[in-house]
């Protein structure tokens, strides 16, 4: 299973880790502090790992490096790029074992647990917290710190313990696309809010002469699953979600996952949902809504700008709204998705320094608005969502601003925080190897879910032996 190299590669990044010197020619590190400085006159390297090797994300990416190098020419930052998050840890793991590995690295979300228990050999993390690297300071080498502007969502997901352990870059939530010319063929006269809705429009557009393959499609993916569980106010584990405590227990089988799986199966059974047949198939779902093989798609908002340019080069006008809810229980909030930068540990002053200023730099109220127009990403900041408004930009693109309204709305609950628990990758595989399951070998779901819930605390209770303390 694709968990359990992960959970290999934390093991043996930590193990490695301890043998690994210093990438930068021009220093050497201490114990792990910050007090060694470079030799003057040399450029000092700052390579960073994403995991977007897709032309849009990555030309942006090189190009505010070459923006960053030049307006700091003692600099240079190095941009590589993969095709997964996945791939980028496996690959830095290997740089490990060389001895190169990056400053920046480029991490998911459902990875935060992990990465924060991930020592060396000595005890030290593999990574250091941001907040301490920036030590309160406003400005980094005349790069203005965005930090404490970073949007209300973002914060409330990436701040443990009081500090944000890695910086907030790319950040999406869950939402829905409309075909609309499908739903006004149909005689819907507003896009479903609640999961009745849904069921109410699906009826009516399965009903039209010249009806679509189906109605609805997502992809399954544990990340709509959490989602369901925010808006519900269930928590996926104990110890509110692991935000006041490491989590222990898993909630799998709990009444709020029952109710989605079912209402899901549901969906289903009626030929209203169209499984593509693969798991986490974000491709496939997003094809069959451009084929107009559906007329609602619950997907990513990271792909706002595509998904509606491609609508409308495909003849049919493309509607964003917020991902349906359940309406029989009060809606607490939805989450985020996406990545943050991680800053290696063990940096020399200069190295680290600059490491920060880019990551500063990377997500400035004009970067973080242009990133938003190329992606769908939300805007990181609050000066970039004013700069965006200031502009217009909302009134032309109107789908653009959903996912940042949905994430605004939210509570700031453990519910609707999300999770933090180790394992998280595995047990994310566990729930939808389940929901495939339900879908294809038409299983139960409250018995699938009982079997994956003790699935998935197995997978937790292994990984807390190891690094629960």
């Amino acid at each position: 299973m694709r968990y359990k190299s992960w959970f290999a590669l934390f093991v043996v990044f930590a193990l490695v880790f301890a043998a690994c010197g210093d990438s930068t020619d021009e220093t050497t590190p201490d114990d792990g502090g910050t007090d060694v400085t470079a030799v003057p006159g040399t450029v000092t390297t700052i390579d960073i790992w994403i995991a977007f090797a897709d032309g849009p994300r990555l030309t942006y990416t090189e190009e505010r490096a070459a923006e960053f190098n030049s307006a700091h020419s003692d600099y240079n930052v190095a941009v590589t790029a993969f095709d997964s998050y996945n791939t980028v840890f496996e690959q830095a793991q290997l740089a490990l074992e060389g001895g190169n590995p990056p400053e920046i690295i480029h991490f998911f979300e459902a990875a935060t647990q992990e990465a924060l228990d991930t020592v060396d050999a000595d005890g030290n993390p593999i990574f250091k917290s941001v907040t301490e690297a920036i030590g309160g300071r406003t400005e980094i080498l005349g790069e203005p710190v965005i930090l404490d502007d970073v949007v209300s969502a973002a914060r409330n997901y990436y701040t443990v313990d009081g500090e944000f352990y890695s910086m907030p870059w790319n950040t999406s939530s869950a939402i829905m696309f409309v075909n609309q010319d499908i739903l006004d063929a149909a005689g819907v006269a507003e896009i479903p809010k609640t999961w009745a809705d849904v069921d109410a429009a699906c009826e009516k557009i399965m009903a039209i002469a010249d009806a679509p393959k189906g109605c609805i499609t997502w992809p399954n993916h544990s990340w709509f699953v959490e989602q369901t569980l925010g808006q519900e106010g269930e928590l996926l584990a104990n110890n509110d979600n692991g935000r006041d405590g490491r989590a222990t227990e898993v909630y799998l089988d709990s009444d709020g996952m029952v109710a989605y799986f079912e209402w899901w199966k549901s969906l289903d059974d009626l030929g209203y949902y169209i499984y593509t047949g693969v798991q986490r198939d974000w491709d496939g779902t997003n094809t069959a809504f451009q084929a107009q093989e559906v007329g609602m798609l619950i997907y990513s908002s990271s792909d706002t700008t595509v998904i509606t340019e491609t609508g409308t080069e495909n003849g049919f006008n493309v509607v964003a709204a917020p991902m349906p809810y359940n309406g029989d229980v009060p809606y607490e909030g939805n989450l985020i998705g996406g990545a943050t930068l991680w800053l290696r540990n063990g940096l020399d002053t200069v190295t680290e320094d600059g490491a920060l200023a880019f990551m500063n730099f990377f997500s400035n109220p004009a970067n973080a608005a242009e990133w938003h127009k190329i992606t769908g990403y939300i805007p990181i900041t609050e000066a970039a969502v004013q700069l965006l408004k200031d502009e217009g930009f909302y009134d032309e693109s109107p789908n653009s601003l959903v996912a940042s309204d949905q994430l605004a709305a939210a509570a700031d609950t453990p519910a609707a925080r999300g999770a933090l628990l180790g394992n998280f990758v595995a047990i994310r595989d566990v729930i939808t190897a389940a929901a495939e399951d339900m879908l294809v070998n038409d299983i139960d779901p409250k018995q699938r879910l009982t079997e994956a819930n003790a699935e998935a605390q197995q997978l937790l209770d292994e990984y807390n032996s190891l690094f629960g303390g």
